[in-house]
């Protein structure tokens, strides 16, 4: 029985449940069969759930760029590794094969041993999405530094913030970046931040968009001066498998980021694992996540996982709507992309343009369509599967989060039934399962309850950088009433779920998103997904607010598709709630509903409901700091319109 590639649905079953039954011996397997290492593993899992410790292939020696990198040398160096689409279409695609990443790599790494950087040390990169930011990534990875990618449109406050808490002793950045037609003084943030970060003794700078930058001597050097001198041979850092690989950092719902630390071993098998069955790759496919690599999609999937398995991934500096909003489809013709990986929130502005931006490009290259950050509304889905896939090409709803390190809940192309909003059935090695919550577990099919994770996984995050308590009070509580104490010995995804009659899981939003409106429990999700299906409507969030009668009442925040909508306010509002109340029932019907042309936003695309929530609730002065938002204007205005 093949366990790495599976191709069907009889075969995900069997190879599911030996998983299940004998998931030590499943995981041994795999990385056995299909890694190289430098000496092998003692135990294959050790796990104490009382202190949420875990650690996976504990004993074996490697490194993870050797098995990007290095083993294909003999067989894939002249294959195109990394292929670089630049912002502006009319400057060159750049190529680099497994060769010349090689030689890249060993000069970065090269680079900041010299500089002082050695195993265990952390290094902030905090560059836009050019080659240099994957180079010194895995540059990073192969002397056993530990790299931490903050997003290159974080403020110098955010950027500071996580230096600080890592202690990091190194900034890579470049005088600026590219963002459509706007250039960003990457550099001027840098030096903002580090007005306030004790422990930075250099700062290498890639020149990408030739300004005029202050260099602090002795502080700040240009890279490529560096690299030109260095040697294009490096040998690895022999790691442990449970060495640090990276930190990356997530927002809490409370207090500073979490800085998730993810290590070496149980991360590159299952990053590997899952890109090659998600995305089906096969050896002569082009694959395309349009992620940055600041967040974890782009560690998993730009970088580590599909360099594990040889494959050719390519990177894109610019946006969905640059020059035009056709950008994304001209790429896929023009490199025949075959996976094509990206967020709801893309296909969503996507949609509301013209079909004449997709339909002037070639398309049949495409194979397997995904989505990544939040579950895909329906119209979103079929708009997708319809215009961009051809009804030909399936598309993977993926699960999963920062802290789990890679797709959890999937369909398998080719081999998974889909169903429109539903991520589906758990990927091999993962056991999901519901509870209410009390911590009890929920029985059978068709039920709704807060979605746990019941056996370890080898990509798992450890712990959370200096603060292992806050990671087992926010990961293992299980959101459990504090007052019962109790540790429910189970991974707590922050998310809730329904199990439908199959056993197919449909996210239904992040637990603090179930509304209690009458004693009815009302995922945010499915609400969304109705109004979106209201012609006039091109997104949508829900929150609760204070009922003297139903103890929450549902508010609404609505984006229509014509921002000069014409029609009358109180007739669409009346419109929106008839259709939640065909598709759910009038419990679900708004008392409020109040329309915007934004939503707060995170970088990666998540709509702020934390924010929605405290301005529906009339507190509005207690939002704290949203400088980091990919739109922070958008809440001056919701505050200005609240009803």
């Amino acid at each position: 029985m093949n366990l790495y590639h599976i191709q069907n649905l009889e075969q995900y079953f069997q190879v599911y449940r030996h998983s299940v039954d004998h998931p030590e011996q499943f995981w041994e397997q795999i990385a056995r069969e299909n890694f190289i290492w430098q000496k092998p593993w003692n135990s294959i899992l050790q796990w104490n759930p009382d202190t949420a410790e875990v650690s996976w292939y504990e004993g074996a020696k490697l490194n993870i760029t050797e098995n990007c990198i290095d083993r294909h040398l003999e067989t894939r160096g002249h294959k195109t590794a990394i292929l670089f689409e630049p912002n502006d279409p009319s400057d060159p695609t750049e190529y680099i094969t497994y060769k010349e990443l090689h030689k890249r790599v060993c000069q970065c790494a090269n680079v900041l041993k010299a500089k002082g950087v050695k195993k265990g040390d952390r290094v902030c990169i905090y560059l836009p999405m050019i080659p240099e930011l994957a180079i010194s990534v895995l540059a990073c990875a192969r002397i056993g530094a530990i790299h931490s990618v903050v997003f290159a449109g974080f403020s110098a406050t955010a950027l500071s913030t996580r230096i600080n808490d890592a202690a990091c002793k190194m900034v890579i950045t470049s005088d600026g970046s590219f963002r459509g037609s706007k250039t960003i003084d990457l550099k001027g943030i840098v030096d903002e931040a580090l007005e306030l970060t004790p422990t930075i003794e250099n700062v290498l700078v890639v020149k990408r968009i030739n300004s005029d930058i202050q260099m602090k001597v002795g502080r700040d050097h240009w890279l490529q001066p560096l690299l030109d001198e260095a040697s294009t041979e490096c040998p690895v850092e022999v790691m442990d498998a449970e060495d640090p690989l990276f930190i990356l950092y997530t927002s809490g719902s409370t207090g500073k980021p979490k800085g998730m630390v993810h290590t070496t071993a149980g991360y590159m098998v299952y990053s590997a694992y899952t890109f090659k069955n998600v995305f089906q790759y096969q050896e002569d496919d082009v694959y395309w996540c349009t992620a940055d690599i600041g967040w974890i999609t782009g560690h998993s999937y730009i970088v580590y996982g599909p360099l594990a398995n040889g494959a050719t991934t390519v990177m894109y500096e610019g946006v969905p709507n640059y020059p035009d909003w056709g950008r994304f489809w001209q790429i896929v013709e023009k490199h025949k992309i075959t996976q094509f990986y990206t967020a709801p929130t893309a296909i969503r502005a996507l949609a509301k343009e013209k079909l004449d931006f997709v339909e002037q490009y070639d398309l049949t290259s495409l194979k397997v369509l995904g989505t990544v950050g939040e579950p895909i509304n329906e119209e979103a889905w079929h708009w997708y599967n319809d215009n961009i896939g051809k009804k030909r090409s399936p598309i993977v709803d993926t699960w999963w989060q920062t802290e789990t390190g890679g797709i959890m809940i999937s369909p398998i192309p080719f081999a998974t039934p889909t169903i429109p909003t539903f991520a589906t059935l758990p990927l091999p090695g993962i056991q999901p399962t519901l509870m209410d919550e009390y911590g009890k577990e929920i029985e059978g099919n068709q039920v709704d309850g807060r979605l746990f994770i019941k056996f370890p996984w080898p990509s798992m995050a450890r712990t959370i950088w200096g603060n292992h308590e806050r990671y087992m009070n926010t990961y293992f509580s299980g959101g459990v009433d504090a007052k019962l104490g109790r540790n429910t010995k189970k991974y707590f995804t922050g998310d809730g779920a329904y199990r439908d009659a199959t056993g197919y899981y449909r996210i239904t939003g992040r637990v603090d998103d179930v509304i209690i409106v009458s004693g009815h429990n009302l995922g945010t999700a499915p609400i969304e997904d109705a109004i979106n299906e209201h012609p006039a409507v091109a997104e949508s969030a829900i929150v609760g607010f204070p009922h003297d009668i139903k103890g929450n009442a549902l508010y609404g925040y609505v984006i229509l598709k014509e921002t000069g909508e014409t029609r009358n306010h109180d007739n669409l509002r009346k419109e929106i709630n008839q259709v939640i109340t065909e598709k759910i029932g009038p419990i679900a019907k708004l008392d409020k509903i109040q329309f915007t042309s934004g939503l707060p936003k995170t970088r990666s695309g998540k709509i702020m409901r934390r924010i929605l929530r405290k301005i529906a609730c009339g507190e509005s002065d207690q939002l704290g700091d949203i400088s980091t938002l990919l739109n922070p204007e958008v809440v001056e205005e919701v505050i200005k319109n609240v009803l």
